[in-house]
């Protein structure tokens, strides 16, 4: 069994959504599509356009099989917070083989020269955020 998770807001859940947990599920070559998403409260605080039900009814229908709700903690706060949650949520379930998200640029090998820098300097890059 493969299962792909999305870690997302779905706010509100539109056709690019769709696309992307249907090309999820196609490119992993994954059984089941497992998303993670915001509750009633998003990223940067405030109140989701739908509430989590209607938001997760519209995931279910557009090809997610499972959807777990992020922590409001979390939901809610930084970028980085909220990426890692979404990727210990989908890691303790035990399933998920692969995981899809956006990009701003759509770029794969820019990403994996900003990981590779990153690893090199994670020590510095840790401390540099640290106190920001």
């Amino acid at each position: 069994m493969r299962a792909v998770g999305v870690i997302a807001e779905y706010n509100p859940f539109h056709n690019g959504h769709a696309y992307q947990l249907k090309k999820a599920r196609e490119l992993s070559g994954a059984n089941y599509c497992i998303a993670a998403i915001s509750g009633d409260f998003v990223q940067r605080g405030g109140p989701a356009v739908f509430d989590k039900y209607t938001r997760t009814a519209m995931a279910l229908e557009s090809g997610a099989d499972l959807v777990v709700e992020l922590p409001p903690i979390f939901a809610s706060s930084s970028a980085e917070d909220f990426a890692s949650c979404g990727v210990a949520l989908l890691d303790a379930l035990g399933v998920v083989s692969h995981l899809c998200f956006g990009s701003e640029s759509g770029n794969l090998e820019e990403l994996h020269l900003w990981l590779i820098f990153l690893q090199k300097n994670q020590k510095n890059t840790s401390r540099y955020f640290a106190n920001i």
